[in-house]
């Protein structure tokens, strides 16, 4: 993808001290992107509440190997946590960006762009040789049109079970793993 925008951006890896900025951001982008999406109980008052749990055990587990242990990449602008990004070694020798998410009222930006990026050079020094995908949902066209601005190809679509009870259809998306020479 390669962005030039989001100057003051970094990139870091992520850690247990980023639990609460992470599931606070994951929250507040749920509620933007997905409202019209989801049903209204899946982002009520309890989100914020299931994100931070979620993190915290995300953040917390002993995954042993280095290859088994997911990423998390936070993106910073002064200090602040404006964007994340998670990756999840597969059992199949995948990866899954299983988040990417910037803080509302700053996509558009380049924030993303340079997630993006980030996670695709992650993924090929971390995990050599593994495709990196994502699942997005199908009605989230600002995310699916941003993933295929940024070369992904779309490899599967199925439908995405959530916990809460419901269904919504996905998109899959893959980058292949660079060729090594």
């Amino acid at each position: 993808m390669t962005t030039q925008h989001a100057p003051g951006v970094t990139i870091r890896t992520g850690a247990d001290a980023d639990t609460d900025a992470v599931a606070a951001l994951h929250a507040a982008s749920w509620r933007t992107a997905y409202t019209g999406i989801m049903p209204a109980e899946a982002l009520g008052d309890g989100l914020a509440d299931e994100r931070r749990e979620l993190w915290a055990l995300r953040l917390d587990a002993d995954y042993g190997e280095p290859a088994n242990t997911p990423l998390l990449l936070i993106a910073e602008l002064a200090g602040e946590t404006v964007g994340f990004a998670y990756l999840v070694p597969q059992p199949e020798g995948r990866v899954l960006l299983d988040n990417l998410h910037v803080r509302p009222g700053l996509t558009g930006g380049g924030i993303g762009g340079r997630l993006m990026d980030a996670a695709l050079a992650r993924c090929a020094e971390r995990f050599p040789g593994a495709d990196l995908y994502l699942e997005v949902l199908q009605a989230n066209i600002r995310a699916v049109a941003f993933y295929e601005r940024a070369g992904g190809r779309r490899t599967d679509e199925r439908d995405c079970e959530f916990p809460a009870g419901f269904t919504l259809p996905e998109y899959e998306y893959t980058w292949p793993a660079p060729v090594r020479r």
